[in-house]
């Protein structure tokens, strides 16, 4: 009489089991990030109403603030300047929805250290004469 030896894969099963609910249960809380949701984009433009700061980020990494053209290295300078005496401090900052949005962050970062506190994001899909800066 030969007697074989077969592995127990019960034991196996069970420890399956658990590794795949602690992964189900851990997954969740690993996520990293921010859930952004932006609103649709349109073609219409309106005009920004009276002491509204508007900032728009375009192609070429130019920045107008108000229509006022400067590099990106000298926004937080000249968004000191212009909130230092405000009592709203709030921006609303254009950009183009082609445009990554890490070089969106960069500018809410420059603008949060030059002292703006509400920020809101207006995407767009910019005409050609926008998209270079020459309008």
């Amino acid at each position: 009489m030969t007697t074989r030896a077969e592995p127990n894969v019960v034991p196996l099963c069970d420890v399956l089991l658990v590794l795949l609910i602690i992964f189900m249960v851990i997954t969740p809380m690993v996520q990293k990030g921010v859930d952004v949701k932006l609103p649709e984009t349109t073609a219409e433009q309106s005009a920004a109403p009276a002491g509204v700061i508007v900032m728009t980020l375009h192609n070429n990494m130019k920045v107008d603030i108000n229509q006022r053209y400067m590099e990106f290295d000298l926004v937080q300078n000249e968004l000191r300047s212009i909130y230092a005496p405000r009592q709203d401090k709030t921006i609303f900052i254009r950009a183009d929805a082609r445009i990554p949005y890490s070089r969106v962050i960069e500018l809410i970062d420059l603008a949060r250290g030059a002292g703006v506190e509400v920020m809101g994001i207006i995407p767009e899909y910019f005409t050609e004469e926008e998209e270079t800066g020459n309008i």
